[in-house]
């Protein structure tokens, strides 16, 4: 095993895990940014909580893993550590500059279009699995917001109906206890989808080291200190925060309250456990987007600011071809080095 380490590996696994932390603190909002607007509970409360969860979620299923260590390129695509190098250093590129500009785009859609980037650098179409893509993260990744705002919105009319006769003071002091749980929910489920995906980096890099060796079933089998690694580490960048996106997620795009926050964040987890026991990597910004705005249209159309709603489509549609673009720019970099 030790014969297979080198230091471009250790390159690989430390930038992937920086990659995690940059996943948890740029995607901190998808988790907390309802229950921080709402006031069901205090900034730092919530990441924390959002943080522990995110670690406890990473180890419930492995088909996210799967699908991006097998499922994105053919094994000659990606038997070189170069190009999951420049896989990791396109899609942090990517989602730094999203952060910056407070656009809540995917970690997870970043991933895997510099992935492809960078094979498509390497050896060209040949060995993309364009079909698996298409079927795991193309579809999945169109249908997730629409089916977050179709499942928010349902959620909301049953709610506004079951609590129509209420209080609502009752209503908010109810659904600010019941969001902690919905928050919970949210957090542990966006562990389970993200901190997956680097686990099934990590996973090929030590496959095309030749120190991993594949398993019996679907995928490779993943090192017990990649997953404590991988969970680790998406729950230090949760807690770490990311409040740009947060504002952007919990003011801009629709006014909440408690009863909203909870709906959005219940029709989301529901949605993000279920693809991720499916083994589809799908974005949890735009689940929990699509839910925020389904949840605001539910009060009338002009509750949700269709301005920034347009901004994060803009940011959804644009992150597969440019984070794509950015991987393979790293791989023709990388490459000329000769260093992998």
């Amino acid at each position: 095993m030790l014969e297979g380490i080198t230091w471009i590996l250790i390159v690989v696994v430390g930038l992937a895990l920086v990659f995690d932390f940059v996943n948890g603190f740029h995607d901190s909002a998808n988790a907390i940014a309802t229950t921080v607007a709402t006031q069901a509970l205090q900034p730092g409360q919530a990441v924390l909580l959002a943080g522990a969860l995110n670690f406890a979620g990473a180890f419930l299923f492995e088909g996210v893993a799967n699908t991006m260590s097998r499922g994105i390129a053919t094994p000659a695509g990606v038997d070189r550590q170069g190009v999951i190098l420049a896989a990791l250093i396109g899609a942090t590129i990517w989602n730094l500059l999203t952060w910056w500009w407070g656009l809540p785009s995917s970690s997870s859609h970043a991933l895997v279009g510099s992935l492809v980037g960078a094979v498509l650098a390497y050896r060209g179409v040949d060995d993309v699995l364009w079909l698996n893509i298409v079927h795991k993260v193309i579809v999945p990744g169109l249908a997730s917001p629409l089916l977050g705002a179709i499942v928010g919105f349902g959620a909301m009319v049953v709610l506004s109906w079951m609590c129509s006769k209420s209080d609502p003071f009752k209503i908010n002091k109810r659904f600010r206890k019941l969001q902690v749980l919905s928050a919970c929910m949210m957090a542990t489920s966006h562990g389970t989808n993200d901190a997956q995906k680097v686990m099934g980096i990590i996973t090929l890099s030590l496959v095309a080291a030749g120190i991993q060796e594949e398993a019996e079933g679907e995928g490779y089998a993943i090192p017990t200190w990649v997953k404590l690694a991988c969970a680790s580490a998406i729950a230090l960048g949760t807690s770490s925060g990311g409040w740009r996106i947060i504002k952007t997620m919990g003011n801009k795009v629709a006014k909440l309250q408690p009863i909203h926050g909870f709906a959005a964040e219940t029709s989301a987890s529901a949605i993000l456990i279920t693809t991720a026991w499916l083994g589809m990597p799908v974005s949890t910004t735009h689940v929990i987007s699509g839910a925020i705005m389904g949840v605001g249209a539910s009060k009338r159309l002009s509750a949700v600011r269709w301005t920034v709603a347009g901004s994060i489509l803009v940011a959804w549609v644009l992150t597969i071809p440019a984070s794509a673009v950015m991987g393979a720019l790293a791989f023709a970099i990388i490459r000329s080095t000769g260093v992998a």
